[in-house]
């Protein structure tokens, strides 16, 4: 699941090919609020960058867009993004990390969704 702190709790999850559109899926284990995601790749991607979108239980989250830049990309290549608004979960609600699929090569990429803990 992640490191936890007081106030904060990290989900982490895979996606085989950044590559091809599609999703993977976290369930959030408490409340909170996403205060940050960040992605990392584990090789380079060519021909266009691989947006990643996030949402909670189908909804988008504002400002959850990650851009993985194509130009210069390599193993390990960090990118995130600190979404505004539309970022609260209670337990058990479902977080999506959607790619484009607009990027080629065969990498993964790794993702952690960073909640801050409910004060409830």
């Amino acid at each position: 699941m992640g490191i936890q702190t007081l106030d904060h709790v990290n989900l982490t999850v895979t996606e085989t090919d950044v590559s091809t559109a599609g999703s993977v899926f976290i369930v959030a284990p408490t409340d909170g609020q996403i205060e940050t995601i960040y992605s990392v790749i584990d090789g380079a991607i060519a021909t266009a960058p691989a947006v990643i979108t996030c949402e909670i239980n189908g909804t988008a989250v504002t400002g959850s867009s990650i851009s993985i830049t194509h130009t210069s990309s390599a193993a390990g290549d960090v990118h995130s993004a600190s979404p505004t608004a539309a970022n609260t979960v209670v337990a058990g609600d479902v977080i999506e990390l959607i790619t484009s699929g607009a990027s080629t090569n065969t990498v993964s990429a790794t993702y952690t969704v960073v909640l801050k803990l409910s004060t409830n």
